[in-house]
């Protein structure tokens, strides 16, 4: 009878990257406030109200557009603390899962499931839109220049 098995060394999930520098820390911090701030000031500036919330499918979806055509402009590709802090940084600050999520929530609890619905599945919908938009936006010269680069990084 064979005792139990030698346990074998974890399985590493991670890519070892190294930590990132402060200007990149910077970057993305700066870019996280500034698009947050844009969004609070367009939700300020032009209010959802009680329908269906268009300042916030506005957003998600000129962030979508925004985002996948980042990868085209070379400086971007070029300079890591630009690319994250644009990326992760403005967009990701700009644009906003939980209060599209919560959005949603709160037309359900409202008794409008076929608009909360509607706000959901449109909002993915235009959103995979952009981003197909953005890789027909691009012409054959960047795609090439961008798959020599072996993509996004």
């Amino acid at each position: 009878m064979a005792g139990p098995r030698p346990r074998q060394p974890a399985t590493k999930r991670f890519v070892n990257r190294p930590a990132p520098t402060p200007t990149v820390l910077l970057a993305v911090a700066l870019g996280g406030a500034l698009g947050g701030t844009l969004r609070w000031w367009l939700g300020d500036l032009a209010p959802d109200g009680t329908g269906f919330p268009w300042t916030t499918f506005a957003i998600n979806v000129s962030g979508s557009l925004a985002l996948a055509l980042l990868p085209l402009v070379a400086m971007v590709r070029a300079r890591p603390a630009l690319a994250v802090g644009l990326g992760p940084g403005l967009l990701g600050g700009y644009t906003t899962l939980s209060t599209y999520a919560e959005q949603g929530r709160g037309l359900l609890a409202d008794g409008r499931p076929v608009l909360a619905a509607a706000y959901l599945a449109g909002t993915l919908a235009a959103c995979l839109v952009a981003v197909t938009l953005a890789g027909r936006l691009s012409n054959r010269a960047w795609r090439a220049e961008f798959a020599s680069e072996d993509g996004n990084e």
